[in-house]
């Protein structure tokens, strides 16, 4: 295996695997802090006892997710040291203060965990509000870093040397806003899609249970209303990668040939040998409007990039068509939701409701993990798009192939133990939480 293969697929490995618990982290403290508001209100038994079990997840999954994100940090310096070289002291601030939400975070959960009837309630919700508020700030700020790989700004290149290095213009790219818009939105349309369908799942044992019930309808609000909001901002996104990066834009819509105007493909299978796209659904000129708000307007080809300057085609479109056709089935079962909550609120009790949520429990992580193939792959072969190639960033020691296979085992033997963990934690959960057991609200 080429150095260069092995340094990539550990950056992919490593990062699918830590964006999960960063989904998680961003959203599980927002659905914990919100049904402990809940009990505030209401002084219904469900919602605290919610607030508890949902806090020792957000436990597990903060420890698990520190490590793997510890290791990421590493690997940027280890495996892409002349990235580093030059990124670090441009990229120096958002990495810092997420750095700075992340000990804050840590710092509120304990305080959250360990301050059951020992604070104010009032004083105790909010040290949950801090951890929901640190968490989602946490991955703003990873993804401005990456959103200025995409869209170098605050700095000079002159020959290889930098210079002007402008810390916040870099933070505040081009790129940042509708980066952080939509993996924002991801996370919690991953995250609330998932809590609801493991509470699915678990209400069809008993479909009276209301700690279940309760878990259901609040992941589900909060996955609805995200799921509506998402693919508004990927049409924001859409046009922000026509303008900035049109090579990621031809390559995730396996656009060949410039067109005027331009049609929007659905599924199909890319043919780079005869540079069309087969068994594919066309839509005329609606990439056109997507891309720039024309149905008559010219969208960049690939053919006007050099071979060696042009993304990977059919992983890029299928990994694009993937994660559009999770967001659309996710935002079609949020407006069921909606529905039937406003209008037919005997049916979100129905078997074949609740079999389809239980569905759905991986479907929002499935399109994270596609969405973010779309953005690294999409980007090759730059690592800073238009300043520095991948193949040139990468570390020149040999046998990275060794450091690959051991993350390998490393995460293998994390999900485990995470599997384990739930699983405990799950089964525990009639033992320790009164409504659990009550079928009364």
């Amino acid at each position: 295996m080429e150095d260069l293969l092995a340094a990539r697929l550990q950056m992919a490995v490593s990062l699918g695997w830590h964006i999960v618990f960063a989904c998680i982290g961003m959203t599980m403290p927002v659905l914990m802090a919100y049904s402990e508001w809940k009990w505030l209100r209401t002084g219904k038994q469900v919602y605290i006892d919610l607030a508890k079990a949902w806090s020792k997840g957000v436990a597990i999954f903060f420890a698990v997710g520190a490590v793997s994100g510890t290791v990421l940090s590493f690997e940027l310096g280890l495996l892409f040291p002349e990235f580093m070289r030059y990124a670090g002291p441009i990229i120096g601030m958002p990495f810092s203060w997420e750095g700075t939400a992340f000990f804050v975070e840590a710092i509120a959960l304990g305080v959250f965990l360990y301050g059951w009837d020992r604070l104010n309630k009032w004083v105790h919700w909010l040290s949950g509000v801090v951890v929901g508020i640190s968490g989602v700030l946490s991955g703003i700020f990873v993804v401005a870093a990456n959103a200025w790989m995409n869209s170098p700004a605050g700095f000079k290149w002159n020959n290889g040397v930098v210079t002007d290095i402008d810390p916040v213009a870099a933070m505040f790219n081009d790129a940042w806003f509708t980066q952080a818009l939509h993996m924002t939105l991801a996370a919690f349309v991953a995250t609330s899609f998932a809590v609801a369908g493991v509470h699915a799942i678990l209400l069809l044992r008993n479909r009276q249970n209301v700690f279940h019930r309760k878990a259901v309808q609040i992941a589900l609000s909060f996955g609805a209303v995200t799921a509506f909001l998402q693919p508004i901002s990927g049409d924001l996104s859409a046009k922000d990668v026509a303008e900035r990066q049109p090579a990621k834009l031809a390559a995730l819509e396996a656009l060949y040939k410039t067109s005027k105007p331009a049609d929007l493909v659905i599924g199909g299978i890319p043919n780079d040998e005869e540079e069309r796209v087969n068994y594919a659904i066309h839509l005329p000129g609606l990439l056109s409007f997507l891309a720039h708000g024309d149905f008559d307007a010219e969208v960049t080809g690939l053919d006007k990039f050099p071979e060696e300057e042009r993304p990977p085609v059919l992983i890029t479109h299928l990994a694009f068509q993937v994660m559009v056709g999770c967001g659309f089935l996710l935002a079609f079962a949020g407006l069921l939701h909606i529905l039937f909550s406003v209008w037919w609120k005997h049916l979100l009790l129905k078997r074949w409701w609740l079999k389809f949520v239980a569905c759905l429990t991986p479907l929002g992580f499935i399109a994270v993990e596609a969405g973010w193939t779309v953005t690294e792959v999409g980007r090759q072969p730059w690592i800073i798009y238009g300043v520095m190639k991948t193949k040139d960033a990468v570390s020149p020691m040999p046998g990275l192939q060794y450091s690959f296979y051991t993350i390998l085992v490393v995460y293998l033997l994390l999900t485990i133990i995470l599997v384990w963990l739930m699983r405990r934690q799950i089964a525990t959960i009639e033992t320790y939480y009164p409504s659990a057991r009550n079928i009364n609200e």
